[in-house]
């Protein structure tokens, strides 16, 4: 398959199909969720990425936290949080977070991150506080994060995994023949490792990652992803559809339907996975307590199973 071209044209005139489309954020429930994580000066991935299911998510109390500034070290196509140079990290960040996640009653929280490329470990560190500080306030919430790859900052890793959270995320985003031109700033193989490496260092976290569609990849490019994340362990793979947050980033080549979604669902459980999600509208986070409850029944009936 031909590389992407004219990455940043606009995609206005490629529609969108019925499948792709979300109403509107109104519901009480929406804006009752919006003023508590406001209140707390916590930014969201939800708003930051303009993610199309924040309706849906805020409206039943479930928010992807993302901590250390809305600022990000790279310049990713495919990403609408902005680029430049972050501030200082706020020492009362862990704190609020564990606030929010109280006042809400979440029985399981995505924390997630800009990446900071700046921070000697990568806000490692930052993010092992937020658990502690999440586990000492609201003990029944279930914890996945959803961290940068650590680039070059291997001993980052360890740092994180040594909180124990429930979940460690990380996603792949797309295949290697692609990352020069959507993900410059990362390496796909060094993302692998990672996740690899989390499973070495605690068998018992589950791992995820995660793989937008519709940048120009073939099938056969989407299930050798599939084949690498099961090499190095991962038991979560999510799916969605990539969309152009503007004209100035990588351009939609084309809609995959909701057929050839469901034939990588049936692929990636055929591979082995534990959990998958699998859908036009499906994001990393997208219903991820749900998500995180239907592994771990799984992994109880394969232990059972032997």
């Amino acid at each position: 398959m031909a590389e992407v071209h004219n990455l940043k044209r606009d995609t206005a005139k490629l529609p969108k199909p019925d499948w792709i489309r979300v109403k509107a954020p109104v519901s009480r429930e929406y804006h009752a969720t919006r003023d508590i994580i406001h209140g707390l000066r916590l930014n969201t991935v939800c708003e930051e990425a303009a993610c199309p299911n924040i309706g849906e998510c805020w409206s039943k109390k479930h928010a992807t936290v993302m901590i250390m500034g809305d600022t990000c070290t790279r310049a990713c196509a495919f990403c609408n949080v902005k680029t430049g140079v972050p501030g200082q990290l706020n020492p009362h960040e862990p704190d609020n977070l564990a606030e929010a996640v109280a006042k809400l009653g979440l029985s399981h929280v995505v924390v997630t991150s800009v990446d900071r490329d700046d921070l000697p470990d990568g806000g490692a560190a930052h993010f092992a506080e937020c658990i502690t500080r999440m586990r000492a306030r609201a003990p029944g919430t279930t914890i996945e994060v959803l961290t940068p790859d650590f680039l070059r900052k291997e001993h980052a890793i360890p740092v994180v995994v040594a909180a124990r959270p429930d979940v460690y995320n990380h996603n792949i985003e797309t295949v290697p023949r692609l990352y020069k031109a959507v993900r410059p700033g990362a390496r796909y193989f060094n993302s692998l490792h990672l996740l690899k490496t989390v499973k070495e260092l605690d068998p018992s976290i589950f791992t995820k990652s995660g793989l937008m569609v519709g940048l120009g990849e073939s099938k056969d490019e989407v299930l050798q992803v599939m084949d690498d994340l099961r090499a190095a362990e991962v038991d979560f793979i999510t799916i969605g559809q990539y969309l152009q947050p503007t004209p100035a980033h990588a351009a939609v080549e084309r809609y995959v339907t909701p057929d050839e979604f469901e034939y990588y669902a049936r692929m990636a459980k055929a591979k082995g996975f534990l959990m998958v999600s699998a859908s036009p509208l499906t994001r990393s986070s997208y219903h991820a307590g749900e998500g995180f409850e239907i592994m771990r029944k799984a992994r109880e009936e394969k232990l059972a199973n032997g």
